[in-house]
């Protein structure tokens, strides 16, 4: 579904450690030996991107590794039906150091809305997404969310950085061809930039020049026109020797355009990835035709947001953990394990008389949900009763078909089985269409 054309031809970086590659100061990562860039500090302000970090595109389906070689820039184009995500990965490489610090230099990530030529939109932080790619333990796996507002992400000496792009098709998106394009620029650190900043005699001067201006321009009652003119001619005096302070300098040598990373500026050191949506004309069904179960231990979210079990907090977690799982097509569970692994398992916190239950069971993005087996825990008659009672209520309600049951995770042994049959049976007196999921333990054998 991801077709991608050559437009550039790039070298192979050194390996690390090999050939002077992998260190801070002014290396060169592939390609650029002989560069006019030098060995001076780099004003990214003042260099094309493309002189200063190698950019390409890869398929979501790939681990992007820390040491992953540059490949061509290529055209990104996808196909996606509506209501479909696609998603795909944008490496970056520095070939050499812009910042003073001991990083590679910062980098900005802006992406263009992607419009049809009859007036489709897919917005940006809205249907597209970016999210920074974060190695743990070596391994490429975290997507923190790129704050659209800050889109900035940090590059490292000799380690390339993927940047993850995900689309959303709303359902009801128009069909079409949708074209857009990333933008990657590298821009100076917070350091290099407040090292550029006014001393403070000069900022004193702006600020009491300035005062000057809004004292003369204030608004009085019953000036006359002369007085107007006189008060006009002093502030513009006043505002004419703010721009021959040495601040300005650099605005006069350029007409105007100064030294800022303002927008023009980035534009034109850029490097561009071209980006092509093709939205088919149909829609995917909202309940997905794969029942793809996850779990989530209860025990983890409580002692990982410090939640004591059943308070308002407890609740609000699982239910965010729910909403999250559901965008991406994942029916969720929430899991504790009883003695061996016995194991209850519930889609939903609540029983089924509660109303949110209905509104977690009724969801349509739902394709399958777990039935809490209250017994495996406490084998009382209260919590029979219970458990009978919530099949009863669940089962004549139209998402029954839904419905299934974990009793065991991994079971080891005949005797683990035979325990999972006799449950099952019990269960079969509540509904005889009841289902039974028994997931198959693939390690070492331990049959006895």
């Amino acid at each position: 579904k991801r077709h991608i054309s050559k437009t550039q031809e790039i070298s192979v970086p050194p390996v690390e450690g090999v050939a002077g590659g992998g260190t801070s100061y002014g290396w060169v990562d592939g390609g650029l030996q002989g560069s006019h860039l030098g060995s001076s500090v780099i004003d990214p302000t003042k260099v094309h991107s493309a002189d200063l970090l190698h950019v390409w595109s890869m398929p979501s389906t790939a681990n992007v590794s820390q040491q992953e070689a540059p490949r061509p820039l290529e055209h990104v184009n996808l196909l996606a039906a509506r209501n479909e995500r696609e998603s795909f990965q944008i490496a970056l490489r520095p070939k050499v150091s812009w910042a003073s610090s001991g990083i590679a230099g910062p980098v900005q990530i802006q992406c263009t809305d992607l419009c049809s030529s009859s007036g489709g939109r897919l917005v940006v932080g809205q249907s597209i997404t970016l999210r920074h790619v974060v190695p743990i333990l070596g391994v490429p796996d975290a997507l923190v969310p790129i704050d659209p507002s800050s889109p900035q992400i940090n590059l490292l000496p000799g380690e390339t950085t993927a940047v993850w792009v995900s689309l959303n098709v709303p359902c009801g998106q128009e069909p079409g061809l949708y074209e857009g394009e990333i933008c990657i620029t590298a821009v100076r650190t917070d350091s290099d930039s407040k090292a550029d900043s006014l001393p403070k005699s000069e900022r004193y001067q702006l600020y009491k020049e300035l005062k000057t201006c809004l004292d003369i321009t204030e608004s009085r009652d019953h000036s006359s026109s002369e007085e107007m003119i006189l008060r006009l001619s002093s502030t513009s005096t006043t505002l004419r020797r703010m721009l021959v302070l040495p601040a300005f300098q650099d605005c006069h040598e350029n007409n105007g355009l100064g030294d800022m990373m303002d927008e023009d500026v980035m534009n034109n050191v850029a490097v561009r990835v071209k980006l092509s949506l093709t939205v088919w004309d149909f829609t995917l069904p909202l309940t997905p035709s794969l029942p793809a179960v996850f779990g989530i231990s209860e025990t983890v979210i409580e002692d990982r947001f410090c939640l004591e079990h059943g308070t308002k907090g407890w609740y609000d977690a699982l239910d965010h953990h729910f909403r999250w799982l559901l965008q991406y097509r994942i029916s969720p569970f929430f899991c504790r394990w009883g003695d061996s692994m016995r194991i209850l398992a519930y889609t939903c916190p609540w029983p089924a008389d509660h109303p949110k239950a209905n509104e977690y069971y009724s969801d349509p993005r739902l394709a399958a949900y777990a039935v809490p087996y209250a017994p495996i825990l406490s084998c009382t008659d209260a919590a029979k009763n219970s458990l009978r009672r919530e099949v009863e209520i669940l089962k004549t309600e139209a998402h029954w078909s839904k419905a299934y049951f974990y009793l065991w995770d991994e079971p080891l042994n005949m005797e683990q089985y035979e325990v999972i049959r006799n449950i099952s049976n019990e269960l079969r007196t509540y509904t005889p269409d009841v289902r039974i999921l028994t997931t198959y333990y693939a390690g070492q054998s331990k049959w006895f």
